[in-house]
């Protein structure tokens, strides 16, 4: 199917939900930076929120966020890397899926939202068995799933395994800045450009693993990250053999969501900006799966940066309605299990 170039002039063969995109600023890291420190638009009062813990794997309990107006429809999000269910764009999506008639589940990758003490493992990006666990005890009404980033590798790599029988009542799945080759992404963080991304992130993962540590000495006191000096040497370090993967190269082979989009049999969407800070647009534009599986479709700007996309035209954040009109129209077409709508 085509790349819809949602910032082009008329949006040539673009489908009827999808709206131009304006960018508030035509630079990719002013973009991301922006947008992290944005304020959240979030009424507590007006959506009280429980949580609730999921047993999802042996001896493994994650926490998620859930806000419900007793709509017969619910949207499911997952985070970023080192974020959790409080992250700006979690909390303004859900506000904005509230205001549109969605009941919302903000769900915590393990490890994540002050958790690390309820599960033996750390995580990694194509680790699914919790969102799959998670979409299972979510069954009462049709559900939609959006991830940012890792959680939308999460996301696309969990549609890939479901392949030819998703659940009946998942009715689609959208990605944001979605690194859907885990190994160019994490060369790409590497490079000198991205050195200050790099070192708050090997910070934060470095962080959860001293507290592992120190919560359950007995099981990670031999894995030692400190000396790793990038994302990829953590991932050989420490995440790679913590799961059983030969090498971090082995490791974002298998976790990679784009061995998986091929087999993908639900609507997906994809959102990706061409000045992401963190993906080379080579991943997006060179991948078939854009071009042989109908149910797969990815909406492309110019300008937008990584889980961004500020827009100089209401609503502020452009992602994240284009996901909302996204879901709306599959909601309207009944939910049929069918490529993506015109």
């Amino acid at each position: 199917m085509p790349i819809y170039r949602a910032d082009e002039p008329g949006l040539p063969g673009a489908p009827a939900w999808l709206r131009p995109y304006r960018p508030l600023l035509r630079q990719g890291d002013l973009q991301t930076i922006i947008a992290r420190y944005w304020p959240a638009r979030w009424d507590e009062a007006r959506f009280p929120t429980e949580s609730r813990f999921l047993s999802t794997d042996e001896g493994v309990r994650t926490l998620a966020k859930i806000n419900r107006i007793g709509a017969g429809r619910t949207l499911l999000m997952v985070h970023g890397l080192t974020a959790c269910s409080e992250a700006r764009y979690m909390l303004s999506l859900a506000q904005r899926a509230l205001e549109s008639g969605f009941n919302t589940v903000r769900l915590n990758v393990r490890n994540c939202g002050g958790t690390e003490h309820l599960c033996p493992t750390l995580y990694h990006s194509g680790l699914t068995v919790d969102l799959r666990a998670a979409v299972e005890q979510l069954s009462d009404e049709p559900l939609y799933v959006l991830g940012f980033s890792m959680g939308g590798n999460m996301a696309l790599k969990l549609a890939g395994e479901w392949g030819e029988s998703p659940p009946a009542h998942v009715r689609g799945v959208c990605g944001v800045s979605v690194p859907i080759r885990l190994d160019l992404c994490s060369r790409r963080i590497g490079e000198f450009r991205n050195r200050v991304y790099e070192v708050r992130f090997l910070r934060q993962l470095r962080a959860t693993l001293a507290l592992k540590k120190r919560l359950q000495p007995e099981i990670f006191a031999q894995i030692d990250g400190a000396r790793s000096s990038s994302i990829w040497d953590f991932d050989h370090q420490v995440t790679a053999p913590a799961f059983g993967f030969q090498s971090a190269a082995d490791y974002y082979a298998r976790a990679s969501s784009a061995g998986f989009l091929e087999r993908i049999r639900l609507p997906t969407l994809l959102i990706e900006a061409e000045d992401d800070p963190f993906i080379p647009w080579s991943v997006y534009a060179g991948d078939p799966a854009f071009g042989r599986n109908p149910y797969v479709h990815l909406a492309a700007t110019r300008h937008g940066g990584h889980v961004a996309f500020l827009s100089s035209q209401g609503p502020r954040f452009w992602a994240e309605e284009q996901a909302l009109r996204f879901f709306e129209t599959l909601d309207e077409g009944g939910g049929a299990v069918s490529p993506l709508p015109a």
